[in-house]
């Protein structure tokens, strides 16, 4: 084995991942170096030490784990999938603020500057590419067909968009943890009238959206420079609302709509994402949303595209879009 072929790809993920679990063993085939860690695992199980402004490189260092010493200037791909930061619940609130803050500037900021290693993808340009109006508006500015949206916090913009528009569907602009009575509640994309809006919508921003008569959805996922695209019939407007639902048919994109969401993903920097797409009655590609860092992995099990696999390519080469 080659020194080239030597350099390990580092996976940063929670403990259980599946679909990380999937692209490693790609990768094992390929006999290419893995380390894999959790930033939750500071500490005892993680440890990293880095140099600067002491050689020529600009960063050198090392991350450690029980069963692995890395060399930070030898990795030659990072995937960054599901990672967990630590909340450190045995220390009082503001040790556990503050060391919470240190490992996210510490070891985050040490990852983010190895810029010699390809990232799928860089977690500050998956921040950049997760706002919702920042989406829409690039999709846009791309030719993508995009519903008419409005994001507002003030009730009579809401009512008056409603009227416009007739059907009009809610959205939220980012996912966040939410209870109700100590039972998990998720935003999905859900109906909305001009009476249910109320004074409340003034507390925050919310995202409104013409409703796009849809026949089914898409949705894409790009690895590098491959384009997997999986038509998915449901019925349902918001299909992650029962999985059980669901039937996949493997589609092929008209080519200029398959290089209009290449051309999406170098504008944000991104070697990969997942985007959602609706078909309507007449065969025109709506644009929904982008997901950096999507989920995949269902749809390789019922597909067999190999996207596992497509992710592996692109780590061992270590080259970016």
């Amino acid at each position: 084995m080659t020194a080239a072929e030597k350099r390990p790809v580092l996976v940063a993920t929670e403990a259980d991942d599946i679909t990380a679990d999937m692209v490693i063993t790609e990768l094992s085939r390929g006999s290419v170096p893995v380390v894999r860690l959790n930033p939750a695992d500071i500490g005892v199980d993680l440890t990293v030490s880095a140099r600067f402004g002491t050689c020529p490189a600009p960063v050198t260092g090392q991350v450690r784990t029980p069963s692995r010493i890395t060399d930070l200037a030898q990795l030659r791909a990072v995937y960054w999938r599901r990672p967990v930061w630590p909340t450190f619940q045995h220390l009082g609130d503001d040790d556990a603020r503050f060391a919470a803050a240190q490992v996210r500037y510490g070891f985050g900021g040490t990852l983010y500057a190895l810029d010699s290693a390809l990232w799928v993808n860089h977690p500050l340009r998956n921040a950049a590419a997760d706002y919702k109006p920042a989406q829409l508006a690039i999709a846009h500015t791309l030719g993508l067909t995009v519903p008419p949206t409005l994001v507002t916090n003030d009730p009579d913009e809401a009512r008056g968009f409603i009227a416009d528009h007739g059907q009009v569907i809610h959205k939220t602009l980012r996912w966040t943890p939410y209870e109700r009575d100590g039972v998990p509640v998720t935003g999905w994309a859900e109906p909305v009238t001009a009476a249910e809006i109320d004074d409340s919508v003034r507390v925050a921003p919310h995202l409104f959206q013409a409703r796009v008569d849809k026949v089914a959805d898409v949705r894409v996922l790009v690895v590098g420079r491959r384009v997997f695209a999986v038509r998915i019939d449901s019925g349902l407007l918001d299909w992650r609302k029962d999985y059980s639902a669901l039937s996949y048919t493997v589609v092929d994109l008209p080519d200029r709509l398959g290089r209009t969401l290449l051309t999406y993903l170098d504008h944000f920097g991104l070697a990969s994402g997942s985007f959602d797409l609706a078909v309507d009655r007449a065969g025109d590609y709506w644009w929904l949303e982008l997901n950096p860092n999507g989920q995949w992995g269902w749809l390789e099990e019922n597909t067999g595209l190999k996207m596992a696999a497509a992710f592996a390519d692109l780590l061992t080469r270590g080259d970016g879009p």
